[in-house]
């Protein structure tokens, strides 16, 4: 997936299923490379602890995950170029699903959010502590801030905006579920709006999750701005091939 912006940079996400081996983060730093993302989520890890580990090459990685000794599993983490870099003015290790970096644009700040969301069948304990935790988050940010929220929200939104215009547009993917749901009114609660709702892409180019059937595809990652930014969008869009 993509944002563009006129102004102050690219974005990407990649649920990686694990970046234990070596040559798993050289994988992405290739195809971030190749893609020319400036900053680049990342879901699913599998890093345990959290801290900074900057690459051979100059970028710079900000990890998350469980607690050291752990097993491996989960975790996000945010990658950033040898440019971006230089704009961090701080960062946040918030838990296993979640971390946070504010960067000094040209535009003004932003704040971006990385998120590992329970998926669908998840219990309502888990979804709960998962977004309490979230708004927790996203209440800090300062107002003056751009927010972007990037991640695996397993979330499906559908393209029924029928009451949702300031929430999304018509061109999300699949049927709702009930993980969709609660992504929109948190998106709603904190005046952001979905970014792969936004433009006319064919299915194969929104979907961001195949099933082991090789059949069915779904939009289940996101990434979500600020309302009033929402001009600065370039476009949203999912890459096929990559990782």
């Amino acid at each position: 997936m993509m944002i563009g912006t006129k102004k102050w940079t690219r974005i990407g996400f990649w649920n990686i299923t694990t970046m234990l081996e070596a040559s798993r983060l050289s994988q992405v730093l290739k195809e971030m490379t190749h893609y020319k993302f400036d900053l680049l989520g990342l879901s699913h890890t599998s890093w345990n602890g959290n801290g900074e580990f900057t690459a051979a090459s100059g970028e710079l990685l900000l990890y998350s995950g469980r607690t050291m000794g752990g097993k491996h599993e989960y975790g996000v983490g945010l990658l950033l170029s040898k440019g971006l870099k230089k704009l961090l003015i701080e960062w946040t290790a918030v838990s296993e699903p979640l971390n946070t970096a504010r960067l000094a644009t040209r535009l003004r700040k932003m704040t971006v959010v990385q998120c590992y969301a329970p998926t669908n069948e998840a219990t309502s304990e888990e979804k709960e502590a998962f977004y309490g935790l979230l708004e927790a988050t996203l209440h800090k940010i300062r107002q003056s801030d751009i927010t972007i929220i990037t991640g695996d929200f397993n979330a499906k939104i559908g393209n029924d905006n029928q009451g949702l215009k300031h929430v999304m547009s018509r061109h999300g993917l699949g049927k709702r579920n009930e993980n969709g749901d609660i992504f929109i009114e948190l998106c709603a609660n904190y005046d952001l709006i979905i970014g792969g709702s936004l433009f006319p892409h064919k299915d194969i180019h929104k979907a961001t999750w195949m099933a082991p059937n090789h059949c069915t595809f779904n939009q289940i990652d996101h990434m979500a701005i600020s309302k009033k930014w929402k001009r600065s969008l370039l476009d949203v869009h999912g890459y096929r091939g990559g990782m």
